[in-house]
């Protein structure tokens, strides 16, 4: 069963990945290079991607020794709350601003609803919640924090924002900072619920 859901992330990663992106290259309204960079500036795109390389990398690493290796891409409960982000954002943000249809409904679905909930149930199932740490939950927010950092300097420059709750250019900085402040809390929030449920379980 384990290898099974492994397999079945690693593949739905994948592929959902590369459907989008030829999907955004078929609607490109920019140059292929700029399309291309907007593509991996969302977050969406990059968790999805974690999530498929950590599951290819259970399947195909042996040793637990050499997945340590890995760093982030061997952390199971850090990785199961940024696709997590990924999925509540959506539904509670991001839900209402579009309407796809067809294929790009299958994938956004996949993207955000379908491999978020499959990878919360595996938490569930397979996580080993001895190893949970309170001191991990700084350096696993070091993925969200350079991400912030990196789309915020890439708007400046290119006047492309790939969500609407950080785009400076309408928002402004005060209100700019405000979301980011309650996305943090948010990856927090997350954290301790994660960490707390594992060492709950636990002591049961």
């Amino acid at each position: 069963m384990k290898k099974t859901l492994q397999t079945a992330l690693a593949v739905m990663g994948w592929l959902t990945v590369i459907a989008q992106f030829f999907l955004m290259l078929g609607n490109r309204s920019a140059s292929i290079a700029e399309s291309i960079a907007r593509f991996f500036s969302y977050f969406t795109i990059l968790t999805n991607i974690i999530v498929a390389l950590y599951f290819t990398i259970q399947l195909t690493v042996e040793s637990r020794r050499r997945r340590r290796a890995f760093g982030i891409l061997n952390n199971l409960t850090a990785i199961t709350v940024y696709i997590t982000v990924v999925g509540l954002v959506y539904q509670v943000a991001l839900r209402h601003t579009w309407h796809p249809t067809g294929f790009q409904m299958v994938v956004d679905e996949m993207l955000h609803t379908v491999i978020p909930l499959a990878v919360i149930f595996y938490w569930h199932t397979y996580e080993r919640v001895s190893k949970l740490k309170w001191e991990a939950i700084p350096k696993a927010l070091i993925y969200p924090l350079a991400y912030l950092i990196f789309v915020l300097w890439r708007g400046g420059v290119s006047r492309f924002y790939p969500y609407p709750f950080i785009d400076v250019q309408k928002l402004g900085w005060d209100q700019t900072f405000k979301n980011i402040s309650a996305l943090f809390g948010l990856f927090l929030f997350l954290f301790v619920g994660f960490i707390g449920f594992g060492k709950f379980t636990k002591s049961r």
